[in-house]
């Protein structure tokens, strides 16, 4: 059955591996000491910004492996695959025992340890817009963009899609190479995905995106 995509919290991945109907968005996180970056012009960050994003949405294909923290502290990590468009997973190592699949039509979220599935909608998740073939940051989307010589950070938001949320992406200032993600609550607590050995342009099969519905909806 298909559910809403709710607000997003960062307090969604513990130690044990449990996930909230929320913790979509902690798949897209990253920290930084942003307070020394001296903030460009609004028509410099919009500039700034969509040639960051339009470099990202060129890269068709991407695997690589994954640290996440949550706001607690705890740790995760795994490996992650992403094709164009619209399609992602991530595989969690044990002892977490959650899967995030999108098919490029909807997301599940897998929890083996519960023996549940959530499934959404990927038009009413923040990944319509980070996994489209064309990412467009025009109708206000970016918040903020912030530079220095190692590191150019891009805040993005949009109340129909992120609520009262927001993500943070950080891009390697000289090839646009991203490598993290944060994601801010309604409650300003964050969650980190740092993304290492990444890999480009390779075929990937469409097996690794398949979503088995018919247990989804048994699970669910």
């Amino acid at each position: 059955m298909k559910k809403n995509f709710p607000v997003v919290s960062a307090q969604s991945c513990g130690l044990d591996g449990s996930m909230t109907r929320r913790g979509l968005m902690t798949l897209f996180s990253a920290t930084a000491a942003l307070a020394a970056l001296q903030p460009l012009t609004a028509l410099a960050q919009d500039a700034t910004a969509q040639k960051i994003a339009s470099h990202f949405s060129s890269v068709k294909t991407m695997m690589g492996e994954f640290v996440q923290f949550g706001p607690r502290g705890e740790q995760t990590g795994g490996k992650f695959y992403i094709a164009r468009p619209g399609k992602l997973r991530f595989n969690y190592e044990d002892p977490s025992p959650m899967r995030v699949i999108s098919d490029g039509k909807n997301v599940v979220i897998g929890n083996n340890k519960l023996n549940t599935w959530d499934l959404y909608p990927l038009s009413k998740t923040p990944l319509s817009l980070l996994l489209s073939d064309k990412i467009d940051l025009g109708n206000q989307k970016v918040r903020d963009v912030k530079q220095e010589s190692d590191l150019t950070t891009i805040v993005l938001g949009d109340k129909s899609i992120f609520g009262d949320s927001t993500i943070t992406l950080m891009f390697d200032p000289k090839t646009f190479d991203l490598r993290q993600w944060t994601t801010t609550d309604a409650q300003n607590k964050d969650t980190t995905v740092m993304i290492f050995n990444v890999q480009t342009g390779m075929a990937l099969d469409d097996k690794v995106f398949a979503i088995n519905y018919e247990e989804v909806r048994s699970r669910g």
